[in-house]
């Protein structure tokens, strides 16, 4: 395994994280003795396996269900030196009702303190302002040993991660950024400035669904899988601290083991990929498209129906040029069903004409609509709701 200081926090990170929201029994909280003996064997034995490869950071959510309280059954037995155990609690408006839950969590963890406390879902200024709120109570709990370090997780705008990573008032961000998806960049440099450690969400599968890619990506990819193009892209900067891993199952480390002999060898290995697709996008999207698509793209809180304008045309591209159907079909019926953690209408829900006035900046206002509907028609489907409201 690999380390990278994470940050002001000093923690020396491995360069591979273990999520925790892929091993538990149910989305919901659930007695002990009602899990199934072979789902916690195997949670057991998917966290053994990241200890044995140096994976020493555990990382979970009060969201994510009996996850915390499995966990609880196997952490306590770790050399607590090496751990480095992480859980994340939604803020309220309520400090009080914030610090019951994060005792909750420490109680089905099993642990006296926790290493990385992140605040869960800072997406908007409304759950900036809650979390603020709450870091009073954070403070204290930090004062009472309980929480070493705190951060956040977003899936928000990049403005407003900046905006939460300038009140400088957290250690490290949970944020999503890989090859499809390099919006975020402006927040990791901010964060950068900062000293904050960089922790980078579900890369394999908000990364385009690696652990299941289409046959044109794999040939792009090539020699490399795209799970492991895709871990080598983001850890060749260093900026990047780590990289989660969703393990389901011990197996589910093999594929991402093989980037860390790569990574002295970034700079020789990447090049030709990244060539290939980018020419593999103009090829099929065409280079003035390509080069230009998110010029003058009003944002969802501007556009009429809060259409998400910038992510229903990614993820057209998306399918069009890497046939990344399945995933964009999948990320654009969540449209509308996720409130703030993945806001914005699906195309059949607006009015399209009426989006017409707010595209005078594009220069493809001409084209716009009709790529809508061709969209719709693409990936349209039944809506999905986000795996902790199933």
């Amino acid at each position: 395994m690999l380390y990278r200081r994470f940050g002001r926090t000093e923690l020396q990170m491995p360069v591979f994280s273990c999520g925790g929201m892929r091993y538990q029994f149910k989305w919901q909280d659930v007695p002990r003795d009602q899990v199934p003996s072979d789902n916690q064997a195997n949670l057991e034995a998917t966290i053994r396996r990241a200890f044995d490869l140096g994976i020493y950071h555990i990382e979970t959510a009060r969201g994510y269900g009996s996850s915390e309280m499995q966990l609880g059954q196997i952490l306590p037995k770790l050399p607590r030196e090496k751990l480095i155990s992480q859980t994340k609690i939604v803020p309220i408006a309520d400090p009080k009702a914030f610090q019951k839950t994060f005792e909750k969590s420490l109680s089905y963890l099993k642990l006296d303190y926790v290493d990385l406390l992140g605040l869960h879902g800072i997406n908007n200024q409304e759950t900036l302002d809650d979390a603020l709120r709450c870091l009073e109570v954070v403070r204290k709990l930090q004062d009472q040993g309980k929480v070493r370090f705190v951060g956040f997780s977003t899936h928000g705008s990049t403005e407003s991660i900046v905006n939460a990573i300038e009140t400088n008032q957290f250690d490290y961000v949970n944020l999503h950024w890989y090859y499809i998806n390099q919006q975020n960049w402006k927040a990791i440099e901010s964060a950068n400035d900062r000293d904050m450690g960089v922790f980078i969400i579900s890369p394999s599968n908000k990364g385009g669904n690696l652990y299941d890619p289409p046959k044109r990506l794999v040939d792009l990819c090539a020699p490399l899988s795209p799970m492991v193009f895709n871990n080598l892209f983001c850890l060749s900067h260093p900026q990047v601290h780590t990289l989660s891993v969703g393990a389901a199952k011990p197996s589910d480390f093999d594929e991402h083991l093989k980037t860390l002999e790569l990574l002295d060898r970034a700079d020789e290995i990447l090049p030709p990929i990244l060539e290939r697709l980018e020419q593999a996008a103009i090829e099929r999207l065409g280079s003035d498209w390509v080069k230009n698509w998110r010029v003058g793209l009003p944002d969802v809180e501007e556009t009429p129906g809060r259409l998400n304008l910038h992510t229903v045309l990614w993820l057209r591209n998306l399918a069009i040029a890497y046939d990344l159907v399945d995933y964009a079909k999948m990320r654009y019926n969540l449209l509308g069903q996720g409130s703030h953690w993945f806001p914005g209408a699906r195309v059949n829900e607006i009015d399209i004409e009426a989006l017409r006035p707010y595209l005078t900046q594009s220069p493809f206002a001409d084209r716009i609509p009709e790529l809508l509907h061709e969209t719709h028609q693409l990936l349209g489907g039944e809506a999905v709701k986000r795996l902790s409201q199933q």
